[in-house]
């Protein structure tokens, strides 16, 4: 997991061969002014989710404790503050039900290790071994999930 500002995303593009196309895409939108939505960026090897939805609580967020196999999500904040459970793939053992293939999810019944929070123009990058509980907090939570297959 990587947690930073979109201003420090250029020393993140060695990382990934993608990864320049995506946070490129991010700073050429106007974050504050996108509608929800999908947006497809290069095909199925990157697109992003736009939502704008009130915050869960702890609990609502732990019950969809997520991870992915085929994607690295870039969770970008554009409005608002997010709290963000996570725990390491490797210290989870209670999985929910089986992988699913169609929507590249795991889901777990473990609870986070920590919480930390983004606010506007942050993200976190979030790698397959990388459980995590977004989109906890009070209020409105505007953000972009860019998703990179790996």
């Amino acid at each position: 997991m990587i947690i930073d500002t979109l201003a420090s995303r250029k020393k993140y593009y060695c990382i990934h061969p993608l990864f320049e196309n995506a946070f490129e895409y991010l700073q050429k939108q106007n974050l504050e002014e996108m509608a929800e939505g999908n947006y497809e960026i290069d095909g199925d090897q990157l697109r992003a989710i736009v939502s704008e939805k009130t915050g869960k609580t702890e609990e609502e967020a732990i019950a969809k404790f997520e991870c992915h196999d085929l994607h690295i999500d870039i969770q970008v904040c554009m409005k608002g503050e997010e709290k963000i459970g996570w725990k390491p793939r490797t210290k989870c053992f209670h999985q929910k039900e089986p992988y699913n293939a169609h929507k590249d999810v795991s889901f777990f019944d473990d609870v986070p290790d920590m919480y930390f929070k983004l606010r506007s123009d942050q993200f976190a990058i979030f790698f397959p071994e990388d459980v995590h509980a977004p989109m906890i907090g009070n209020g409105l939570i505007k953000k972009m999930v860019v998703k990179v297959k790996i």
